[in-house]
């Protein structure tokens, strides 16, 4: 008998969340979704919780309704984002606090068996559709000139991935971690916020909280962990050039701007 989820307690862009078994969740994936990217979603979740990050413990993957899920430690909490959304004046401090956590994470080396940063960065330039020719060449021999690294990157770090809870924040979402250089995952934070302002969000006052936590957010990574400004900017247009793999639409003129202009 095929068991009642009722509706999602959220919805995102390849998967639901549904209650579970008590303390559980169900992420319950898209029936698109490759079930070999939800088991190296479960090998990283288990090696991140593993590091001792505050981040929820991963379960099994089973199969419902035709599709696959991922069970987790239910964490009650809401998304830094929402939070935000309700109480705007909390900006700076919540800034802030996203930027202590991007260092802590970034403060670990890794060595767990995760891809790397540069091979996946590279894959997504070589089969971006929207990156012109000349651009692609440009982005993958920038990409060859900056250095590697072997720190825990998160790949898709930014407010709606960091929950709120009695006990402290806890931070979501890890399918797109790698291990590499921190500040290109910096830099995709940057662009995951700067493209959401310009494109993704239409209203102003949104539009201005998501700006000011981006230069709080930024200021504060660097007061924390000094030097780096320099090479943080050359990520820019690449870490542009890889996101146009990912075919967003209403962000795809915008990348490739970002792109041409630091390449």
């Amino acid at each position: 008998m095929t068991p009642d989820l009722g509706p999602p307690i959220a919805t995102g862009r390849t998967a639901e969340i549904y209650a579970w078994q008590p303390g559980q969740v169900l992420k319950l994936f898209h029936d698109w979704f490759e079930l070999e990217s939800i088991e190296y979603e479960a090998r990283i979740a288990g090696a991140i919780h593993a590091s001792g990050l505050p981040v929820p413990a991963v379960g099994e993957i089973i199969r419902l309704n035709g599709r696959n899920g991922l069970v987790y430690q239910r964490v009650d909490g809401e998304p830094m984002w929402k939070s935000l959304s309700r109480s705007p004046w909390r900006v700076l401090r919540y800034a802030r606090r996203s930027a202590e956590l991007h260092v802590e994470m970034h403060a670990r080396s890794f060595q767990a068996d995760i891809p790397s940063q540069r091979q996946k960065l590279r894959r997504k330039i070589e089969t971006a559709q929207a990156l012109p020719a000349s651009l692609r060449s440009k982005a993958l021999a920038a990409l060859g000139e900056l250095p590697d690294g072997d720190r825990l990157c998160h790949g898709d770090f930014h407010p709606g991935n960091i929950l709120m809870t009695a006990q402290g924040e806890v931070v979501i979402d890890w399918i797109d971690a790698s291990r590499g250089n921190p500040l290109a995952d910096l830099a995709r934070t940057s662009i995951l916020l700067l493209g959401a302002a310009e494109c993704q969000i239409h209203s102003p006052l949104q539009k201005a909280i998501i700006r000011l936590f981006h230069a709080t957010s930024l200021r504060r990574y660097f007061q924390l962990s000094p030097g780096g400004e320099g090479e943080y900017r050359r990520w820019l247009p690449v870490v542009s050039a890889a996101r146009l793999s990912e075919q967003i639409s209403e962000l795809e003129k915008w990348l490739v701007t970002q792109a041409e202009r630091g390449l």
